[in-house]
């Protein structure tokens, strides 16, 4: 037998070998976490542990499946029958109404107003990227940006910096940077690893930053959901953000991709892939791209769902009131207040993305970049694209609704508040959502599961009330996704980052995850630790940006010469 026959025969048998032992850590693990809240549950508490089975399930089915709806949809349905059939087992009536009452939270919540408004805000928004992307707007600005390119650092930041301009959706930011700025980067020298890595780290960090994406709907649905069950009193957008200022994983990936392109220097993996990449060539600024595009294409209809958003919230909110009390309109604590009191934001922001999808038609129209085949293309990949976000929100709520009927986050809350610290919760909390991220390689999932279970616990060890642990529990929950999502090599922006930027997947992986693990580190040691006990979010930052610029500034740290090697015209 040939040697690459052998080869292909042993990877095959070893592979139910591993997926037999991958099932039974995940059993094991799961039975262990179900026994411990079954003994640990104190007086009057017995019986109710098994309302942790929802949450804990979807956990481990997407561990096991890697289908985040799948996942979801089968913890809902066991919810559904936990709420009935426990009372009467061997009753056929009862597992009938446990499959009805799973019936009748779907239809609740997808007849349920406030759920249908946050909907509502998807499909124009997924159209209006996909009419910006075919009438070349995101081209047009790429390609002028482009004209400041002149040496090996200024072409990484450009493409940092046209990754924080693409806030809008990380799959499109991810697609078209690593796509458009593979040619260049390869004429400076610069390596496929480290442009993935750059496009990866600019995709979801800003999505999940911005104000307006693809994104806000989910983290405003989940948090709008949590605010009515406890009584919060906010708005989903003023709890998104409340929890802004402790977005320490996605400020700090940022502010680290800046500190390593200007440094000059790399370590681990990556400085190997960059040693190895090719060197740039004398003319390397004399280049052309065979591309077309108009910014106005994408800088119109962007500016207009901006404006169009932010006056919404300004009028929703009662901002002209809070100017006549002599409030300052630039203030930001005078936009929390605004945002905070605004009622119908959901409302607004669906409005402001047909605004938007409205311009960018008209703009493709009149630069006659648009034909009506691209139009109906565009609406027809656009409204696909809504069915994933859309599915994963209905069935969040669903199984938020069982967690409900269940009390699994007063249980939770219970077995927890005497035995956790409120000052390690949220970086524990950071853990457990980079854990899940990780091994589901969906930070939407992970989102949507661990927010209506882990926010009531965070709430209780802020003494029953919004507080500074509940909001910092919002970031964590929000970052520690998104950082496992940034590392998995099964996420689909990972998957993505590596193909427009025609990397080697695990290359990608492997040089990437060392920058991942540090600036977590970095976080947790200066963000969310610091922030719980008071510190101030101007000095988690400078604390953050002394310790990674000391980071690359020690060259025996990172085992390189002193001297950073670029293109001496930077």
């Amino acid at each position: 037998m040939r040697h690459s026959e052998r080869m292909v025969n042993n990877a095959t048998s070893g592979q139910p070998n591993r997926i037999f032992s991958k099932i039974t850590v995940s059993v094991v693990v799961f039975s262990v976490i179900c026994f411990l809240a079954s003994r640990l549950s104190g007086p009057g508490q017995q019986g109710r542990w098994c309302s942790i089975v929802p949450p804990v399930l979807a956990i481990f089915l997407a561990f096991l499946t890697r289908r985040v709806i799948l996942s979801l949809g089968v913890a809902f349905v066991v919810g559904s029958l936990l709420i009935q059939v426990p009372e009467a087992p061997l009753v056929v009536g009862s597992w009938f109404d446990g499959f009805q009452t799973a019936g009748v939270l779907a239809v609740g919540t997808i007849t349920d107003p406030g759920n249908l408004k946050i909907l509502a805000f998807i499909p124009p928004v997924f159209v209006m990227i996909e009419l910006i992307i075919a009438s070349g707007g995101f081209n047009g600005v790429i390609l002028w940006l482009l004209k400041w390119v002149k040496g090996k650092k200024t072409a990484q930041a450009q493409t940092a910096i046209l990754g924080i301009l693409c806030f809008i959706d990380d799959y499109a930011n991810a697609i078209i940077v690593g796509s458009m700025m593979q040619p260049i980067t390869d004429r400076f020298g610069i390596s496929r690893e480290k442009l993935a890595f750059i496009v990866d780290a600019t995709s979801a960090p800003i999505s999940g930053l911005a104000v307006v994406s693809t994104w806000i709907a989910m983290e405003v649905g989940l948090f709008a959901s949590v605010s009515t069950d406890l009584g919060f009193g906010r708005s989903g957008y003023s709890m998104f953000f409340d929890a802004l200022a402790f977005r320490f994983y996605c400020f700090f990936m940022i502010m680290f991709v800046f500190v390593n392109i200007f440094s000059g220097r790399d370590f681990g993996p990556m400085k190997k892939a960059q040693d190895s990449a090719v060197n740039p060539n004398e003319d390397g600024g004399k280049f052309s791209l065979k591309v077309k595009g108009r910014a106005a294409n994408a800088l119109v209809p962007l500016g207009g769902f901006l404006l169009f958003h932010f006056t919404g919230l300004w009028f929703d909110g009662g901002g002209r009131a809070k100017l006549l009390d002599g409030r300052s309109f630039v203030s930001w604590s005078y936009w929390q207040d605004v945002i905070g009191n605004s009622h119908n934001s959901t409302v607004v922001l669906a409005f402001a993305a047909l605004f938007g999808l409205i311009l960018a038609l008209l703009c493709g129209l009149i630069s006659r970049s648009l034909q009506s085949r691209a139009i109906v293309r565009c609406f027809w990949n656009g409204l696909k694209r809504t069915l994933l976000p859309s599915c994963i929100l209905l069935l969040a709520w669903s199984l938020k609704g069982c967690c409900d009927a269940l009390e699994t986050g007063a249980f939770l809350t219970e077995l927890l508040a005497g035995r956790v610290s409120p000052f390690a919760y949220p970086a524990i909390l950071f853990l457990v959502a980079s854990i899940t991220s990780f091994a589901t390689g969906t930070s939407w999932g992970t989102m949507a599961i661990l927010i209506p279970t882990a926010i009531p616990i965070a709430f209780a060890l802020d003494g029953e009330t919004y507080g500074l642990t509940t909001m910092i529990s919002l970031g964590a929950v929000l970052d520690g996704a998104i950082f496992g999502d940034h590392c998995s090599p099964i996420s689909d922006t990972t998957i993505i980052s590596s193909m427009s930027s025609n990397c080697n997947l695990m290359q990608h992986v492997r040089t990437q995850l060392p920058y991942s693990l540090f600036v977590a580190v970095v976080a947790i040691a200066c963000g969310y630790i610091p922030a719980v006990f008071g510190l101030a979010w101007i000095w988690s930052v400078l604390l953050a940006a002394t310790v990674t610029i000391a980071a690359f500034a020690v060259p025996a740290m990172m085992k390189q010469p002193a001297t950073p090697a670029d293109d001496l015209r930077d």
